[in-house]
Formats: structure tokens, sequence, C-alpha cells
């Protein structure tokens, strides 16, 4: 792939069928409409009683099950307790725990780029928020991505039957409650969990600051992660993901992990992961395929086809620049070392390369020298292939 392909954006990630499976979209809004139907059931002070408890409830087994164990690891504990913790977490209706893990390690690595599976930067709000999960390319995941869970045949059977424990507890809540427990402890609930859930891939994407340098644009967001139990410090947790712990300073309330710590003093869960000192200080040096997409999103934020074409407005009659075209053709030097032969004085100097930097990404960095010196290296390579490459013959 050459340079200006990866600094251009592509429409052939998008070009797929990106359509609405409408069939799959109708349980997903027969269970918005069916909180509606608190007009018709009432609505009891127990049932809002349980409404609330199972928010908070499911919403621990989320953040906890499949996000922090399932996705990423960050702790340890029983088989029978991952059982335990994948089942109820399933009850939450998000599909199920191999599903919900593979596609989310596929959006860490690929976070806010064409691959991303909900970036808000490339498909808007509402595909970001909801819209990616009934399209037919997410339909299916890469189980390959998680050989550490595909081995347990009782997670597979949970992943087979994805809205079983779901069935089971809204079964539950009609049968203690009646009516109102259905509609109102069960259905408002997940529809709440639903959204508080999806906010994280959404909002905490737009809105809040940015801490750290990560390559992507995952913020810190106090308010999210009030009612997600500490999902809202997205930037943090994209910053390190092995850690339990996603609020690392210690007014940054974190609801879940306060919950898997007081688990761990009972061994039910172990090796909870801690961030190191370094990192939570921003004094640690990013690791090089972030600073190399960093770099990549730093020099694309310059217009490179302009910058090139007036470089070649300014050079293409000079007895140099025909002579190094020739070179280059001639595979005698590549493109963006002759560049260094010309002086280029429409090319970003690593000093405007340093106040784009400023206004491009919130956090701080010791690596952010690394970062500059790469972009205008890139900016280079990618004028070079522009400036150099023979035009090919267009089909008439």
């Amino acid at each position: 792939m050459s340079l200006t392909t990866r600094l251009t954006p592509s429409l052939t990630a998008d070009a797929e069928h990106d359509d609405i499976i409408y069939p799959d979209t109708i349980p997903f809004l027969l269970v918005h409409l069916a909180c509606f139907a608190a007009f018709w059931s009432g609505v009891t002070l127990e049932a809002v009683v349980l409404c609330i408890a199972l928010y908070v409830s499911r919403m621990f087994v989320v953040t906890a099950g499949y996000h922090r164990y399932f996705s990423h690891r960050s702790f340890k504990t029983s088989r029978v307790f991952q059982f335990i913790l994948g089942f109820l977490a399933q009850t939450s209706a998000q599909r199920g725990i191999l599903w919900w893990a593979a596609k989310h390690r596929h959006h860490h690595r690929h976070s806010d780029t064409e691959l991303d599976v909900h970036s808000p930067r490339h498909k808007g709000f509402w595909y970001s928020h909801v819209g990616w999960i009934f399209t037919p390319r997410h339909d299916m995941a890469d189980y390959s991505t998680i050989p550490d869970l595909v081995k347990y045949p009782e997670l597979r059977w949970l992943d087979r039957n994805k809205y079983t424990p779901a069935a089971l507890l809204a079964l539950v809540c009609f049968l203690w409650m009646g009516w109102p427990g259905l509609v109102v402890g069960f259905f408002w609930s997940t529809v709440l969990l639903y959204h508080g859930s999806f906010m994280i891939n959404s909002l905490a994407h737009v809105f809040g600051k940015q801490r750290y340098v990560t390559g992507d644009d995952s913020r810190n967001n106090w308010f999210l992660a009030i009612f997600t139990l500490g999902e809202g410090w997205h930037n943090n947790h994209h910053a390190y993901q092995r850690s339990t712990r996603q609020g690392f300073r210690w007014y940054e309330f974190d609801g879940t992990f306060y919950c898997l710590k007081l688990l761990s003093w009972f061994h039910i869960v172990w090796d909870l992961g801690e961030p190191p000192k370094e990192l939570v200080r921003n004094e640690q040096k990013l690791g090089q395929a972030v600073i190399e997409k960093v770099a990549l999103q730093l020099a694309h934020t310059f217009p490179l086809e302009r910058i090139a074409a007036q470089v070649r407005d300014a050079w293409a009659n000079r007895p140099a620049f025909a002579e190094l075209r020739e070179r280059v053709a001639a595979g005698q030097a590549r493109a963006e070392h002759a560049l260094h032969e010309l002086h280029l004085p429409h090319v970003p100097t690593l000093d405007e390369l340093r106040e784009r930097f400023r206004a491009s990404f919130g956090g701080t960095t010791p690596s952010r020298e690394e970062i500059i010196t790469r972009a205008r290296e890139l900016i280079v390579q990618a004028i070079g292939q522009q400036l150099f490459t023979q035009p090919t013959l267009q089909a008439v």
C-alpha cells in the first residue's frame, strides 16, 4: 500500500454492503416499544426499584464481564465464576460474550480508523451508537481473535444461546411482580442499559478531555463515568487497556473497579491489572505502533495534494527537478530522498507541525518530538510519491 493511500481516506471499506439488517432490528425496536406498555401495566414503586437495581447490577456485569474480563482479560477468576459472569452479562441482551469480545478487540486494534466497527469520526453518531450492530458485515465476528475464550465449550454454548439468559430474567421479573415487573423492571432497565453502554462507543469518542495521546478520539467524560460505573474514563482505558481500574486518579469514580476490588478480598477474582505509575503521570513513551498512527494522523491534517502541486509549479521548469525525476524513474534514488536535494518552502516545517500537534491532540506525551519528526518524514514521502511517479495513461 502506498503512503498516499494510507494518508488518504478510502471509500472501499464503506462500499461494502452496509444496509441495516431490518429483520434483526425488529426485536430491538420491540424492546423499546414494550416500555410504553407501562401506560397499561401501571408503574409501581417496587417495579421502579427493580428497574434501578437491574440497571446497576447489569451495568456492572456488562462492564466487568463483557468488557474488562472477556474483552481485555484485565483480571483473573475461576472457570465457574467466568461462566457466571458471562451468563449474567448476557442478561443485558447485548448478544453473546464471544461476539462482544471479538468485536471489541477489533475496535481497539483499529480504533477510529476506517476499519473500526463503530467510529463516530467515520460513520457519524447514530451509526457508532447503535446502527453498526445491525449491519450485515458485523453480524458475524472473527472468533480467531479470541482463542483464549473459544476453548471453553460452556462459553461457546452461552454465545450460541445469546438471548436465553435475558429471556429467563424477563420471566423471573414477570413471575415476581407481574406486568409492572416485566415492563418497568425488565424492559425499562434493558433500554437504559442499552444506551448507557452504547454511549461509550459514541459520546465517549466525541465529548470529553484527552489526557493521553492514544492515536484515536477516546475521551474522559466524568458524566458518562457516573452512570456507566467508570467506563466514561475512556481515554484512560485506551491509554492502558490491561488496567482493571479505568479511573486512574483517586477522584475518578469507577464503581466497577470498586466492586471487583471487593470481590478480590474474597478471592473470587484476583490479579487485578494496574496502570504503570509512569503512564498515569504521562511520563511513559508511546509504543512505535501508536507513534506511527498519530504521525499519520498529524501528516494527514495538511493538504498534501495541494502542497505537492505547489512544489511542482515552483520546480517544474528547473533542470534540477527534471534530473531528479529521471533518477527516481530509473530507480537510482527514492522519491523522499530526492526531495531532500530540493529547497521546499511549501512543505510544513517542524515548528508548524508542533503547532498543529498542539491544536489536534489534547493530551501530552514524551513522544511528541518523535511523532512530529515522523510526521514530516511521512509528508515528504507522500509528496515525493506524487511528484516523482510517472503519470499513467487513462482509458478513454
